[in-house]
């Protein structure tokens, strides 16, 4: 909050006046967030791309989107307040998510994903990603382990979900 204060030539305090808590704060942060994510993930769900492409294109949104703001990231999927924000907070992931799960349904109906109920398996898809995130941040990424990067691991379950249909993430 210090450098946003200074960048913004106000104090750390300033945008604290403006919302009930700090909670209240982050959680209109991560609500912003959730809407640029979905706008982005919107763009590639309408893309002219081959479905496959879309969602390697959609799992790299992700892998991106977790290096370049780690702490966004983390605000967005591992905070437990964030899940419990409800109202629009909510509505916001939700959206998010959907269209992650349209993308995930194209690829069913191209038949370049398995015909099982969308939803559980974009939730699937997405939460093995965010793991694999998770192991790399912590440093848990072995080679050794057959895990060399989150890219080729999420390749391989793309590809043991539908051989060899998927580019590379």
């Amino acid at each position: 909050m210090r450098a946003v204060g200074l960048a913004a030539g106000l104090s750390h305090n300033a945008p604290y006046k403006h919302f009930a808590s700090r909670n209240a704060l982050l959680a209109a942060v991560a609500a912003a967030s959730f809407e640029d994510l979905a706008e982005a993930a919107d763009a590639i769900r309408t893309s002219s791309r081959p479905p496959a492409e879309k969602m390697s294109q959609a799992i790299r949104l992700i892998i991106d989107y977790s290096r370049q703001r780690p702490a966004r990231y983390r605000l967005l999927f591992n905070n437990p307040d964030t899940a419990a924000g409800g109202g629009e907070l909510n509505a916001k992931a939700l959206a998010t998510f959907e269209q992650f799960r349209s993308i995930v349904q194209e690829c069913q109906e191209a038949g370049v994903l398995p015909d099982t109920p969308s939803q559980a398996l974009a939730s699937l898809i997405f939460a093995s990603a965010q793991g694999l995130l998770a192991m790399e941040g912590n440093g848990q990424m072995h080679p050794d382990k057959g895990l060399s990067n989150v890219e080729t691991s999420m390749e391989l379950l793309l590809n043991l979900l539908h051989p060899g249909k998927y580019p590379r993430t």
